[in-house]
Parts: C-alpha cells; sequence; structure tokens
C-alpha cells in the first residue's frame, strides 16, 4: 500500500510505506491490519487534524502533527488496534507532539526577537473571532481541555486520557481556562465541571 494510497506523506524523511516494510505487512497487497488502519486513518485523520488545529491554530503544522502521530499509530497499529480507543491513543500522541512543537516555536521567536534585528511591517489582520484568539493565548494544557470539552463536545470524563493526565488535573485545567477565558472575554463563568 502506497503513503498517497492512505493519504500520508513523508513526516521527518519517513514514509508510511518504509514503515510498512519495516513492519512486514507487506505481503503481497493489502493485509488485513493494512485494511484496518485504512479505515481507521480515513475516518479519524481530518477530526485530529482539526483538534490540532485548534489547539495549535496552524492548519499546516496541524497537519504535519497528525501525520506524525498517525506515522506512530501506524508503527504500533498491531498493538493499539486493540485498544478500546484507537482514537484516544492518537488523539493524546497529537497533542504531545502539538505541545513539543509549540513549545519550539516559541522559543524560536524568542531567539528570534533576542538576536535578530526589529523589522517593522504591518500587522497582520486575523479573521478569528474574540474567542478563538482568547484561547490561543491560553497555557498549551488548558488550550488542550477547551477544544476537546467545548469544540469537539467531549465529557470531561474523556479528557484525562486523551490529555495524559489525571481527571482530577484535566478538570483543573479547564477550570482554569475557564477563568482564564472569562478575564480575556470580560464575562462571568461558571464553575461547575
Amino acid at each position: 500500500m502506497s503513503a498517497d494510497a492512505i493519504g500520508l506523506t513523508a513526516v521527518h524523511g519517513r514514509s508510511v510505506d518504509a514503515a510498512v516494510t519495516a513492519t512486514g505487512l507487506r505481503a503481497g497487497g493489502m493485509s488485513e491490519a493494512e485494511a484496518e488502519f485504512t479505515a481507521f486513518f480515513r475516518l479519524e485523520f481530518s477530526r485530529v487534524v482539526r483538534t490540532v488545529s485548534l489547539i495549535v491554530g496552524d492548519r499546516g503544522l496541524a497537519e504535519e502533527v497528525a501525520q506524525e502521530a498517525f506515522v506512530q499509530l501506524f508503527d504500533h497499529w498491531r498493538k493499539v488496534s486493540r485498544y478500546e480507543r484507537p482514537d484516544a491513543w492518537v488523539r493524546r500522541v497529537a497533542i504531545r507532539i502539538a505541545t513539543r512543537a509549540a513549545r519550539r516555536e516559541r522559543m524560536r521567536r524568542m531567539l528570534e526577537n533576542r538576536f535578530l534585528p526589529v523589522v517593522t511591517a504591518p500587522a497582520a489582520v486575523e479573521p478569528d473571532s474574540d474567542v478563538y484568539a482568547a484561547v490561543r493565548r491560553l497555557p498549551m494544557s488548558q488550550r488542550a481541555a477547551v477544544v476537546l470539552f467545548y469544540f469537539e463536545d467531549r465529557p470531561v470524563s474523556d479528557l484525562a486520557p486523551l490529555m495524559g493526565c489525571s481527571p482530577a488535573t484535566a478538570r483543573v485545567h479547564l477550570h482554569k481556562a475557564r477563568r482564564r477565558l472569562a478575564a480575556l472575554l470580560s464575562e462571568g463563568v461558571d464553575d461547575v465541571v
């Protein structure tokens, strides 16, 4: 099966074809595992991209992050496919990758601002609403909690496994995010989590 057939392209110099060959799944056509992965990929990829896009605020980066998460999923598909919620596994991996990417980007900008000369250019106007702008100002863990709870309409009980933290920590992230958003948007906040 080619990477194009399932929609994955090379990520960090590695393609899904290489992963297929390395895991021995290519043995004269599409195996049952490949077919299951392909079906899962087609169902979940756009959802993962949407989640990550809302977290990082950049569709291109979100697609790269989702691709990397699905490459990792492909590497572990035989094991993860037996999990009750493989979609939770791939989202958790994607959120981790997105968090690392956001940290690297912040560090890059900080270093550029510190060491590169300042060039004045007109600021780009973003068409996003005040809510999206406020969500992007939240720390990554709070942003992830808000995106999963409000934008993906997931119950609080789903946040912890997707974020890779305890249920209490997930509720705290959501609570702090609500408080911060209320302050940013100058509105009241409902404390029920």
